[in-house]
């Protein structure tokens, strides 16, 4: 956890992600991404320079029309003495059984994503941190690429002024497998995906290629993201200090 907290320290300070008495609304899918980065945020309370609440918010998309066993993402935040709310959708409704999309991933993120932001709103916070992180911000642009033809990448921070909120993602200079080694060192359990496009995405196959190029060109991963972020392309450039 040490690893994933110096992480997490620089990337708030580096892109001015939490101010002082800001109401965070994490989103935690109960993945092993979204649990460390709640358990950080927690953590990250008892020595941050500034003064913030968390809640938890778990989107339920209710595959198969059933509520989802979200019994231990309760425990998990009844653990860290963190506030958790659930968010019951019919996503996967929409998106499997009406919609019967062939790449999902894009549409099921944007409803997740908006599910998340009014809830928060509604709750009193002004932040939702989601728990993306340096791999995926590499996938990313190369999807953009390869997919779209175009260079972009998601932003650290996004402002949505019209919604008065700001969207963070506090682990994006934590690697996947930083966060791995997190879970496995701390015990945190992460729960099975039920999604059924669940490893057969365009993103599964981008980063099954970026690994493979990271296999015979050591570095190659840190390099792209480094370019990304000298750029400064998408809100990548650096805002604050690193603390």
């Amino acid at each position: 956890m040490k690893r994933i907290l110096g992480r997490l320290r620089k990337a708030c300070g580096e892109y001015d992600m939490i101010n002082e008495g800001d109401v965070i609304a994490v989103g935690v899918s109960g993945g092993k991404d979204s649990l460390v980065l709640l358990r950080a945020l927690s953590e990250y309370r008892r020595f941050s320079p500034y003064s913030f609440e968390i809640k938890a918010l778990t989107v339920d998309m209710r595959f198969g029309g059933r509520d989802g066993e979200l019994a231990p993402i309760k425990s998990f935040c009844r653990e860290l003495g963190t506030e958790h709310h659930i968010i019951s959708t019919d996503i996967a409704e929409i998106v499997f059984g009406i919609r019967k999309e062939k790449n999902p991933c894009s549409l099921c993120a944007r409803m997740r994503r908006g599910a998340l932001m009014n809830t928060a709103v509604n709750l009193g916070c002004n932040k939702v941190a989601l728990a993306h992180h340096m791999d995926d911000a590499v996938e990313t642009f190369f999807m953009n690429l390869f997919c779209e033809g175009r260079i972009g990448c998601f932003s650290p921070v996004t402002v949505y002024p019209d919604r008065d909120v700001t969207l963070i993602r506090p682990l994006v200079l934590a690697e996947e497998r930083e966060v791995i080694s997190c879970c496995k060192r701390n015990g945190i359990e992460p729960l099975r995906s039920l999604c059924p496009a669940d490893k057969n995405t365009a993103r599964e196959d981008i980063k099954s290629w970026i690994a493979q190029r990271e296999k015979t060109d050591k570095g190659f991963k840190e390099r792209v993201f480094g370019a990304v972020r000298r750029n400064g392309m998408d809100g990548w450039q650096i805002r604050g200090s690193s603390e």
